[in-house]
């Protein structure tokens, strides 16, 4: 370590008051609270912070001018070891040396008003350490598409064996998050305990995919229901409805039934896809063999030149 005096900026013949204030001066330009992230600022302060120590204590002084110690002050080497902080809170040093200059005081004792700016910092931080809420924790819950789109309530099992009721809003999005308030880690003071943080994980359907809160579902119909039309029953996430298929429809045909979307919101949107049956069916294959199309109606026409 440095001269103290060289660290403070002053001289040897300073008195007590002069040393005092040049500690004051230097602390509250390198305190690490107003250096956030700033390493070498926060190593000037614990210097200084270090050499006030010695200079304020008339005893270490006195031993220090005597060349006694060295500027760390090695007949006490715990002192080097001990966290800064604690300085501000200890007793008085020494009675006062012959020296008229030198006057006892402990290095708390700068700090010991209330407009002082250090020591409002150190009461604000200690109330704030006090008052801090307990840690947030994460969890993920997987929740099935329907309850996704109509809303639901589930049930969390956590680490500990323990339990968390989730309700699921309606229309939820794959990857949002629920926060539960108060369900996280307990405060180890006043401030109160932590949320859970909920990461919904929507498992995929069968049937029905999801666009914005338009629901799409691609539904199956037979050659005959694509060519002379009628009513077919249809799924919906909240049940079955009959959807009115017009006459001469194709694949790919698109019909929408209004409000029966996500939660209400949005629309289910119903693409025709013309399927043949399972099983050849001789009735069907001898009507396609006498059946001779229009001239006119080639599938294929605007494909080919």
């Amino acid at each position: 370590m440095r001269n103290p005096y060289e660290i403070l900026g002053v001289t040897k013949s300073a008195s007590a008051d002069e040393i005092r204030s040049a500690y004051r001066k230097l602390a509250k330009k390198l305190h690490p609270d107003l250096n956030p992230g700033d390493k070498k600022a926060e190593e000037k302060f614990k210097e200084v912070s270090q050499a006030n120590e010695l200079l304020s204590d008339n005893e270490k002084r006195a031993k220090f001018d005597a060349g006694l110690i060295d500027a760390s002050g090695n007949e006490k080497p715990q002192q080097q070891q001990r966290d800064f902080y604690r300085n501000y809170a200890g007793a008085n040093a020494g009675a006062r040396g012959a020296n008229p200059n030198y006057e006892s005081a402990s290095a708390f004792s700068d700090f010991g008003g209330m407009d002082d700016v250090l020591a409002e910092m150190f009461a604000r931080q200690a109330e704030a350490r006090r008052n801090v809420r307990g840690g947030d924790l994460n969890y993920r819950l997987t929740v099935s598409f329907l309850d996704a789109v109509n809303g639901a309530n589930q049930r969390l099992t956590l680490p500990d064996g323990s339990t968390i009721d989730v309700k699921i809003p309606a229309g939820i999005n794959d990857g949002q998050t629920i926060r539960l308030k108060g369900k996280g880690e307990p405060s180890r003071g006043k401030g109160g305990a932590g949320d859970a943080l909920v990461t919904i994980s929507v498992q995929p359907h069968r049937f029905f995919t999801r666009n914005g809160n338009d629901l799409v579902l691609d539904l199956p119909v037979s050659i005959k229901e694509a060519a002379l039309g009628g009513a077919v029953k249809v799924p919906t996430t909240t049940g079955s409805v009959m959807l009115n298929i017009p006459a001469s429809s194709n694949s790919g045909t698109q019909m929408r039934l209004k409000g029966k979307g996500v939660a209400g919101r949005g629309d289910l949107l119903v693409k025709l896809r013309i399927v043949l049956p399972r099983r050849a069916d001789q009735q069907l294959n001898e009507l396609l063999k006498n059946w001779i199309p229009d001239a006119g109606d080639d599938p294929r026409a605007e494909m080919l030149p």
